[in-house]
């Protein structure tokens, strides 16, 4: 029998619902599906990939699967990415191998529904896989505490491009300010033939997007922090 809450609870702010996503992050790491399964109510209805599911006991089977022949060394990020009311998007990251070894990460999206006390009743999920060396991974087990609150890289540059774009790639902004850079330009230089790339303090915002609020009654936006000047 579960306990009657689960907080936090809806609806919910920018602050409880990051809370929501980095339980389920730590939940999922721990690859146990039968903790896992304690966050969905009883009769939780799910779409992963091309799969679906209902109820506990199918998630729980589903899990088992994924994770004892599918998808081993399993390590996962999650990162907020909008939230109204008792809904919350979600984007993450995993990465994994499968039996022959060949590793992959996975990219994906979620949008989660929850009851009132704070269990997930609808979870609907898709996901792409890229082939990956083992020598890219950069996800390894569970989000260690100085990790925590960073957003994640849509993707990481090998070769000299690795090193053009370091400082852009990890946060969105540069790691330094050019001198020589026009007001408003992050830039960062790198060690192949002394080239410099920048990038603008508006693109900057847009790589480091804040999690939105959805007014679903207005069909507006509303940014759920203050909009970057």
């Amino acid at each position: 029998m579960m306990p009657r809450m689960r907080p936090p609870l809806p609806p919910f702010t920018e602050e409880t619902a990051r809370q929501k996503v980095q339980a389920a992050e730590d939940a999922w790491n721990t690859l146990d599906p039968e903790r896992v399964a304690q966050a969905y109510t009883p009769d939780s209805q799910w779409r992963n990939r091309d799969e679906f599911f209902d109820g506990r006991e199918e998630i729980i089977a589903f899990l088992k699967r994924k994770w004892g022949e599918r998808e081993l060394d399993y390590g996962l990020r999650k990162d907020l990415w909008a939230f109204h009311g008792n809904r919350i998007a979600v984007r993450f990251q995993y990465e994994s191998h499968d039996a022959s070894g060949q590793w992959w990460r996975s990219y994906g999206n979620e949008q989660w529904e929850f009851d009132d006390e704070g269990y997930m009743r609808r979870r609907e999920a898709s996901i792409n896989d890229v082939r990956i060396d083992e020598s890219e991974r950069r996800i390894f087990g569970p989000r260690p505490e100085s990790e925590r609150g960073l957003p994640l890289p849509l993707r990481i540059l090998s070769g000299a491009a690795k090193t053009l774009n370091r400082g852009l790639i990890n946060d969105g902004t540069a790691n330094s300010t050019s001198a020589g850079s026009p007001l408003g330009t992050l830039a960062t230089t790198s060690s192949v033939d002394g080239l410099t790339t920048s990038i603008s303090s508006a693109e900057a915002a847009r790589r480091h997007s804040p999690p939105i609020s959805m007014d679903v009654s207005t069909t507006r936006l509303l940014f759920s922090v203050s909009v970057w000047r």
